[in-house]
């Protein structure tokens, strides 16, 4: 396969970076970061590689390695500083440690720009870039999602979540689908302002076309979902917004005060009988388990209000060796009757449990203070009369698989609840709303939110917000969903389009291979 950009991107040559190549390799990072939440806006990741691209020019094999890891690393710490705050603020750990912390999981993340960099230079005598570089990206990125727990947070897809009518696509193809869309665009743009050929601009053209038919889906389908949602049967909702105090939220003396305010923002707005109402994450700060009389006035409020009442709570069980806790929610029915509770399946390390423990001892005594919990069994809905709920716990509102499988096991509702005070005012809460966001257009379902203080929202099927609140208020939404089984591609198959990536990249690596074995001859 011989690749006409050798014009624009001539082979590996051993030549010093230049501080023109690095600038370009920083503005990307730039722009990266400005593609996402509070500070950014989505179009920009349309163009965030296009420097990149033109940093990599003229470049060996090992430079690529490098631009590629200065533009990771720069987008990194734009999207990621939240972190520092977290372990500063409420770790108790000098700013230094902090900014290591941040600065480590940067450098790690980073190294999946700097392959993606170094990937593309080594495959670009062979392969297309229109090929190589949408289907080497996404590759990436899964893995960055998958290795080690996974870190799937602000994957380049998720910049577009404002963007109502290109997002719809991503009950075909997914988020990862959305990334691999931006990076074609940004091929497109850089042929365009590097090649100026006739070629180049056919394949521009192809590119805008393609986009202009996912814009055509977008709206041909909320039209579709908007047609089914006039006839649906629908439900009263009351999000709280407690805003709790993280300092002070496990205060026994705080208690009483805790669940007063959790009840008056509930009973503000009257609820007609049969509703739901919902608090975050451990919004209830003991174990609902023990009973006490703040247990009682915890499931009074189902019987005051008739309602069903969804609400965070630790749970934990003691078995004869040891006892094992758990990040729960518990489902009230309107009679204060306990009728399921959902164990947190994905936790999140050295947050709520500590990695390597037995391998490393040491490792308990530098995470001293971290609650330790143990996994749930699984992604099962809770019933509600005669509805299925699938609850998302914190983390797991950004993982497309969990949403899966609760639509896969026909739940009509997705409820995200969630504790973001550790994140301040920092981008953290706008990031992860954004990206919980996705869960609805996947499944085609209805996603409430419920977080401590903030932000709360109701997202409709097509990814809309209806109702959101402001972070660090006392507030509650009241509003209503609706029920529908619209299905969905993305939902029942998954990442197919991944899959194919990584095959279409095997190809274009023993296809390189070959090439080189010719060259040599």
């Amino acid at each position: 396969m011989k690749n006409n950009d050798s014009k624009v991107m001539p082979n590996q040559s051993e030549k010093k970076l230049s501080g023109t190549s690095i600038f370009f390799a920083l503005l990307s990072g730039i722009l990266l970061f400005l593609s996402f939440p509070k500070f950014g806006m989505g179009f920009i990741a349309w163009i965030a590689f296009v420097p990149l691209f033109i940093a990599l020019r003229d470049v060996s094999f090992r430079g690529a390695l490098f631009l590629g890891w200065i533009a990771g690393l720069t987008a990194c710490i734009g999207i990621l500083y939240w972190i520092t705050h977290v372990v500063v603020y409420y770790g108790h750990l000098p700013l230094y440690l902090g900014v290591t912390i941040m600065l480590l999981l940067a450098f790690y993340l980073s190294l999946y720009a700097a392959l993606f960099a170094a990937g593309l230079v080594y495959l670009r005598r062979w392969v297309p870039l229109y090929l190589v570089v949408p289907v080497l990206w996404v590759c990436l990125e899964y893995l960055k999602s998958k290795l080690f727990t996974g870190f799937p947070w602000e994957n380049l897809g998720y910049s577009q979540f404002n963007n109502l009518f290109f997002i719809q696509i991503a009950d075909i193809v997914g988020v990862f689908g959305l990334s691999f869309l931006i990076l074609l665009l940004n091929v497109a743009f850089f042929e365009i302002l590097t090649e100026k050929s006739k070629k180049s601009f056919a394949l521009a053209a192809s590119v805008l076309l393609l986009w202009s038919g996912v814009y055509v889906y977008g709206v041909l389908r909320i039209n579709q979902i908007s047609q089914t949602l006039k006839g649906a049967p629908d439900m009263e909702v009351s999000l709280i917004q407690g805003n709790i105090d993280q300092s002070i939220k496990w205060n026994e003396n705080f208690q009483n005060e805790t669940i007063k305010i959790y009840e008056e923002l509930s009973l503000r707005t009257p609820m007609t009988n049969g509703g739901l109402i919902i608090w975050p994450e451990t919004a209830v700060p003991f174990s609902f388990q023990d009973e006490n009389d703040l247990q009682r006035q915890v499931r009074d409020l189902s019987v005051k209000t008739k309602s069903w009442f969804i609400f965070g709570s630790t749970s934990y069980t003691t078995g004869s060796e040891k006892t094992d806790y758990f990040n729960s929610a518990y489902l009230l029915s309107p009679q204060g009757d306990v009728r399921g509770k959902y164990d947190k399946v994905h936790l999140v390390p050295y947050g709520e449990y500590v990695p390597l423990r037995t391998l490393f001892p040491f490792v308990s005594s530098l995470a001293a203070g971290i609650g330790d919990f143990t996994t749930g069994k699984g992604f099962h809905p809770l019933t509600m009369g005669d509805r299925k709920i699938g609850v998302l716990i914190c983390y797991e509102g950004i993982l497309p698989e969990a949403a899966r499988m609760y639509k896969n096991a026909t739940a009509e509702l997705l409820v995200n609840i969630t504790n973001d005070a550790w994140f301040g005012t920092t981008s953290a809460p706008y990031q992860h709303l954004s990206m919980s966001i996705f869960r609805a257009v996947e499944t085609r379902l209805y996603l409430v939110r419920a977080a401590n203080t903030g932000i709360s929202a109701i997202v409709d099927p097509t990814g809309k917000i209806l109702a959101q609140t402001e972070i660090f208020k006392k507030d509650a939404i009241h509003g209503n969903i609706k029920f529908i089984a619209l299905p969905s591609f993305y939902a029942s198959y998954g990442d197919l389009l991944v899959w194919a990536c990584f095959i279409c990249l095997v190809i274009f690596f023993l296809w390189g291979l070959k090439g080189r074995k010719r060259n040599v001859r």
